[in-house]
């Protein structure tokens, strides 16, 4: 089992551990662990320079389960799909189900099953990278396992990281899983057709995302509506416009 993470994935840990008591006089003796992410991390630097040569705008979609990712996903390529080019890497531990979703809005897609595992790491987006060969001068949206944890650790060699919350599970989300708020550039806020319904306090949900990430950008979105799509989109093509 990972001591990152506990999901059970096969990483090498290696540990120097001396033991014992410090006197008077004697050298002070400082345990060192190596970074059980340095593989992880080299592995998302070769990533980095593939989307970089091939400019490709990649985007690690992260949120936990049912905040309505894959929803946002078929919507934008439905909508862009005659604007811009893209591709799609899903990430589920079993099912092919949200990758059918997507490739019935007709975009190249890539399943990566994880299994025990609770979220992607640089070498399964390489391994993916390296069968689907997403077109240059695109847009790669890498759809992280549903999980607020785990995947804030792992660098994927993104461009931007995405982090999708809903009105649904509480605005305290950014305060209760701080990492994934501070490691993101975006929020998108999810399901606002709902914001009647539910006790959700949309300008609570952004200062408490703010204290953790002061650098957050906010999109308001709702994909049943269509309401805020036409802002997101609008990023996605400055963004892509940016890279060029």
């Amino acid at each position: 089992m990972c001591v990152t993470c506990g999901c059970g994935t096969d990483h090498q840990h290696d540990h120097d551990h001396s033991h014992g008591h410090s006197h008077a006089g004697e050298k002070k003796v400082i345990d060192l662990e190596q970074d059980i992410l340095l593989e992880n991390n080299l592995l998302a630097q070769r990533n980095r320079g593939y989307f970089e040569g091939r400019n490709i705008f990649s985007i690690n979609m992260v949120s936990s389960p049912g905040s309505g990712k894959t929803s946002l996903l078929e919507k934008t390529l439905t909508d862009l799909k005659n604007e811009l080019k893209f591709a799609v890497i899903e990430g589920d531990q079993q099912t092919t189900n949200d990758a059918d979703r997507i490739h019935a809005t007709g975009t190249k897609v890539t399943q990566i099953n994880t299994g025990k595992g609770c979220h992607l790491d640089a070498h399964m987006v390489l391994h993916a990278l390296q069968g689907m060969k997403p077109p240059a001068d695109s847009i790669l949206f890498i759809e992280n396992v549903g999980n607020l944890v785990c995947p804030a650790m792992f660098d994927l060699g993104e461009n931007e990281r995405v982090v999708v919350i809903s009105v649904t599970e509480g605005e305290d989300k950014p305060i209760k899983y701080p990492d994934m708020f501070h490691t993101s550039g975006i929020c998108v806020i999810n399901k606002i057709d709902l914001l009647p319904y539910v006790p959700f306090d949309i300008e609570k949900c952004k200062e408490y995302a703010l204290k953790v990430n002061p650098n957050l950008k906010f999109f308001e979105v709702s994909c049943t509506s269509g309401e805020g799509l036409t802002e997101w989109y609008s990023w996605l093509k400055e963004r892509v416009l940016t890279e060029a």
